[in-house]
């Protein structure tokens, strides 16, 4: 009767009827009706009329489809349609899938993706995003829940680093003197315990390394001070200078991350105020504040300086000198980065509680002693809050009750990834549980499955746009409006309140994330715009505001900023860091810098930084503003931009469209 049919991309090849009668009678026989004589009959009747309607002219694929619809309908076969419609849907779903799959590698093998600016242009960086496009794919449309899935797909919640969904978790604090002083087995041999500084400071570097290519988000070391005082002894100072030194060379040359990345490491310091760990805080300042091999600022590791009183916080203790040193350095490098120990969330784990440089903190263990060391994060996925007060319209209680709905819809997603994650195996992260890294995993065997050790990390909801959302509830954010920030801590205790309550439920370390928006921050806005059209203070910018934050364009003090955001520290117990702007370096201005940090920890605080720009010729090796296109000193053009971006430090050409336009927009708070 036809000879030939259209298919979905344009070519015309013969014409197959059997191919109807197999459709229909799979859906037959998804409902426990398969009859194959039925099948063939009602093959005949979509074929006349098909003939009817198209009268000899060439009909698609989806012509033929629409048509059995029909016909199973008319006659009597109301769930084999039903079946039929959900096997066209899902074939549907997954041949869109690989259409967007060979989009996304297009786009790839033209340039790599900016959705982190750690990830470089290079061939291997291209080969790894492939394999990541194609992982998120069938995470999406394999694994998770269709519920969970389209609530991704749609822009209500952002399931973070879902190209690893079930393959690993996200970060630990690393337990680095248990290593060193035991020795390890990187895959390749055993290494014995180090007996020099040069050799603990490459062992560092190796084992931030080992474990990073086991995991897919930070690696850090709690107490790199302490841990590392041991194999400081008999030393001088230019031998641990040397070494630390080497270890900063090695953390921006090892490129080993996904994407072609060097490992997001980050050093917690300052609170050991024995000899050997004041050395060690003393030299990797020196070293860093020093710079690479010209001068440029290191991008990692992220140094994150404790601050406690009768520590170093003050004239007196025994560490304010290295307090003041931490100072000068972060006042030309922008790290160190700062911890408060007594702010009243911290107080109470002494000086144990350590941070990441994207602002992740681990802490409270329902399954044990509270401790950093052999924790981390196992996950955590973003709920995009100014949709929801977008779509309240101004109504408090509508937007509460769809708070409510979505938070837990997230600690559903969340319990699912958690899930898959419990049943890897030890042998499938060998270093990170093989070598005993994790707390607990020292119980296991390889082939033992990991939830005894994992249940002690932390599942986290996180959430973004706080300043937008208020705008779009009450016409202000916090930073313009005393009853917009009343509403704004109301809306975050809220959201604490039941991540707290999910914890119970579900017997887990549940906590709450200001959320570390990079990629994220301009796709939740880009799905909103084109929703709900531009809304002044909501959606007429590039990008949603990070977590907490003021607005970065917004004109306002230091210390009133300070004031605002730190209300917020003691909800987001997974973690949260502020930052206030200068114009430049305040290298001259170092009082300024350590009132600023006084003001910080009075405002309880936990976590913070600040943040200047920071230009390097890489002709001459000038270093200050450089606020034209050449360099002042030599006129060349090679000009190395550093900014911090989330929590870690970059050059602006590896930022995104709307990291870009949001680095545009910040003012100085000076």
């Amino acid at each position: 009767m036809f000879t030939k049919i259209k298919k979905r991309d344009g070519r015309e090849v013969l014409f197959d009827e059997a191919k109807i009668t197999e459709a229909i009678f799979k859906a037959a026989k998804a409902v426990g009706g398969a009859d194959k004589q039925m099948a063939m009959e009602l093959t005949l009747d979509v074929l006349r009329f098909l003939k009817q309607k198209y009268n000899g002219g060439i009909f698609n694929v989806e012509d033929v489809q629409d048509a059995v619809e029909k016909i199973l309908i008319e006659k009597g076969h109301a769930r084999t349609a039903k079946a039929y419609i959900l096997y066209r849907y899902n074939r549907t779903r997954m041949r869109d899938a690989k259409s967007d799959l060979m989009d996304a590698v297009a786009d790839i093998l033209i340039e790599t993706s900016r959705e982190n600016a750690n990830v470089s242009n290079s061939p291997s960086a291209k080969m790894l995003q492939i394999a990541s496009a194609a992982s998120k794919s069938y995470y999406l449309n394999r694994l998770i829940p269709e519920k969970l899935s389209i609530a991704h797909r749609r822009g209500d919640i952002h399931i973070h680093d879902l190209d690893f969904y079930g393959k690993t978790l996200t970060c630990v604090q690393i337990p680095l003197g248990k290593l060193l002083n035991t020795g390890f087995n990187n895959g390749h041999g055993f290494i014995r315990s180090p007996k020099r500084p040069a050799s603990a400071t490459a062992l560092a570097a190796i084992i931030l390394q080992s474990s990073q290519n086991d995991m897919h988000g930070g690696q850090s070391f709690a107490f790199f001070d302490r841990d590392m005082a041991p194999f400081m002894a008999n030393a001088g100072e230019d031998e641990i200078y040397q070494a630390m030194e080497a270890l900063i060379y090695n953390l921006n040359s090892m490129h080993s991350r996904a994407g072609a990345q060097v490992p997001f490491s980050s050093l917690n310091i300052g609170s050991d105020i024995s000899p050997a760990a004041r050395a060690v805080t003393r030299n990797i300042l020196l070293a860093y504040e020093k710079g690479l091999g010209r001068g440029e600022t290191p991008i990692f590791p992220n140094i994150i300086f404790r601050l406690k009183e009768g520590v170093n916080f003050n004239p007196g203790d025994p560490n304010y000198d290295l307090f003041q040193l931490a100072i000068r350095v972060a006042a030309q490098r922008l790290n160190p980065t700062f911890s408060f120990m007594d702010s009243s969330f911290n107080k109470e784990y002494g000086d144990q509680v350590s941070y990441m440089g994207c602002r992740t903190r681990v802490m409270a263990d329902r399954f044990g002693e509270a401790v950093t060391d052999g924790r981390g994060n196992l996950s955590f996925t973003t709920i995009n809050l100014p949709r929801l007060a977008i779509n309240a319209e101004r109504n408090l209680m509508k937007f509460y009750q769809s708070l409510s709905e979505l938070i837990d819809m997230t600690c559903e997603q969340l319990y699912h990834r958690y899930d898959v994650q419990a049943n890897l195996k030890v042998k499938d992260m060998p270093f990170l549980m093989g070598q005993h890294l994790y707390l607990d995993s020292d119980k296991l065997g390889p082939n033992d499955k990991l939830e005894p050790a994992i249940k002690h990390g932390t599942l986290s909801v996180g959430f973004i746009g706080l300043a937008e959302t208020l705008t779009a509830l009450t016409g202000h954010h916090h930073g313009q409006s005393e009853e917009a920030q009343v509403l704004g801590e109301e809306i975050v205790a809220f959201m604490r309140n039941k991540i707290d309550k999910a914890s119970e439920q579900y017997d887990l370390n549940y906590t709450l994330l200001a959320t570390p928006a990079e990629g994220l921050s301009g796709r939740f806005v880009k799905m909103d715009l084109k929703e709900y059209g531009i809304i002044p203070g909501v959606t007429d910018k590039e990008y949603y505001t990070n977590s907490f934050h003021v607005p970065v364009n917004y004109p306002i003090s230091a210390f009133d900023k300070i004031r605002l955001e730190g209300i917020y520290h003691k909800y987001t117990n997974a973690g949260h860091i502020s930052y206030v702007e200068f114009a430049s370096p305040p290298a001259h201005n170092l009082q300024a810098v350590e009132d600023i940090l006084r003001f910080m920890a009075k405002s309880d605080m936990g976590y913070a930084g600040i943040n200047f720009p920071v230009d390097f010729c890489d002709e001459c090796g000038y270093l200050g503003v450089i606020d034209q296109d050449n360099c002042p000193m030599c006129g060349q053009t090679a000009i190395r931009r550093i900014r911090r971006i989330t929590g870690y430090l970059s050059t602006i050409e590896r930022f995104n469209d709307a990291k870009c336009k949001e680095l545009d927009e910040r003012v100085a708070h000076f």
